[in-house]
């Protein structure tokens, strides 16, 4: 998982997808498009980058357990492309999220994601913030 984090979502190596992940790998995100297979995996990380080239994933913590492995994480980065039909902003974007991943025969199969998908699309002004004493 480690080696994931930091050669492909922090290095962009994504050519080490073939070997991290099974063929038949799925990803269940529903904020962002499934990816199936490490060639979908490639196209949604490609994704990802173009939009926040120096994006920047900091492992907080990390469990496994029988063919599980947990961690949580936040992100760093600066909206450089377009995102979600959010145009480029410039602005620096934080968020946290949590990977649930199941491994077998050596390779990761799948994968549920939950991150704060609001937050980040409120951070680049596409849904207005949330002002206290609102009615």
């Amino acid at each position: 998982m480690r080696r994931y984090v930091e050669e492909v979502l922090n290095k962009k190596n994504l050519t080490l997808i073939d070997e991290l992940f099974a063929p038949t790998f799925i990803d269940h995100d529903s904020s962002m498009p499934q990816a199936k297979g490490p060639a979908g995996l490639k196209r949604l990380a490609a994704i990802v980058h173009t939009s926040f080239p120096a994006l920047h994933f900091t492992i907080e913590d990390m469990v496994a357990e029988g063919d599980r492995v947990v961690y949580p994480y936040s992100v760093r980065g600066t909206h450089e492309n377009d995102f979600m039909g959010i145009a480029a902003t410039g602005k620096q974007i934080s968020f946290t999220g949590i990977h649930i991943y199941r491994v077998a025969d050596g390779q990761l199969q799948e994968e549920w994601e939950n991150w704060d998908t609001l937050g980040v699309i409120r951070q680049l002004g596409g849904i207005p913030q949330f002002e206290q004493g609102q009615n």
